[in-house]
């Protein structure tokens, strides 16, 4: 199973307002809530990973100004905005984007401070494709250590693999000169490649076929070297 954790803000504002009140000794406050991911390091990003946020307001919000009750808001950063004179616990549930489930958590709504923060941790369990996208975003996915960054470190590694001592070795050319290569000559390579890889080198002997595959971009510098320059003494690439 596949799990991706992310951080949820969320940010409450609060102030007194000049309107009469329904109860004596609590005055009238407008409030607002809004919602935020927060990345590797910390900072507010828009939380574009979920589609909607649902709040279930206190029952006596009979007729909330966001087609509520609950009131559902559709675009981050998920901004709700009211008016009334009590605190109260709510509930919100955050819809991920792509089928990405709901998300329930507790909020305090309190006018002990006019502005304060709450961050809630949020689990993802196997994430559809599009959701994969939106978490990747916000932080690292499991995978991508082992994927789109080791990729990127592979892309490095070819690209160092092209220029060595002078020379410009182009993996594509060599590729093909090999192919050009005698019978005896090609026995040479695959000696030479048996005798030089390294652990991350790929090869695969085909016996019944009477083929022999390797993948040119995980041999080492140095075999690749020897193999551009033997290569070339026996063809033209």
């Amino acid at each position: 199973m596949v799990e991706v954790k992310r951080v949820v803000k969320l940010i409450t504002e609060q102030r007194v307002i000049d309107k009469p009140s329904e109860v004596e000794g609590f005055p009238m406050r407008s409030w607002s809530i809004e919602i935020f991911l927060l990345d590797e390091s910390g900072n507010e990003i828009p939380a574009t990973i979920f589609e909607k946020a649902t709040y279930k307001l206190h029952p006596s919000f009979k007729n909330p100004t966001q087609e509520g009750p609950p009131a559902v808001i559709k675009s981050a950063p998920f901004r709700i905005a009211e008016e009334g004179w009590g605190e109260f616990d709510m509930e919100i549930v955050l819809t991920g984007v792509e089928k990405g489930g709901d998300h329930t958590m507790q909020h305090d709504l309190n006018f002990q401070k006019e502005r304060y923060e709450a961050k809630h941790t949020m689990v993802f369990k196997n994430p559809k494709p599009g959701l994969m996208q939106a978490l990747k975003e916000s932080g690292p996915v499991p995978g991508e250590e082992n994927g789109l960054k080791k990729k990127g470190k592979h892309e490095d590694d070819v690209a160092k693999k092209r220029k060595r001592g002078g020379q410009n070795v182009d993996m594509e050319k060599l590729a093909d000169g090999l192919q050009k290569l005698q019978e005896d000559d090609l026995l040479q390579v695959v000696q030479m490649v048996h005798d030089n890889k390294s652990p991350e080198t790929y090869t695969k002997n085909d016996v019944e076929q009477g083929e022999f595959h390797v993948d040119l971009y995980t041999l080492p510098d140095h075999l690749v070297k020897m193999l551009w320059e033997f290569t070339t003494s026996k063809v033209e690439v």
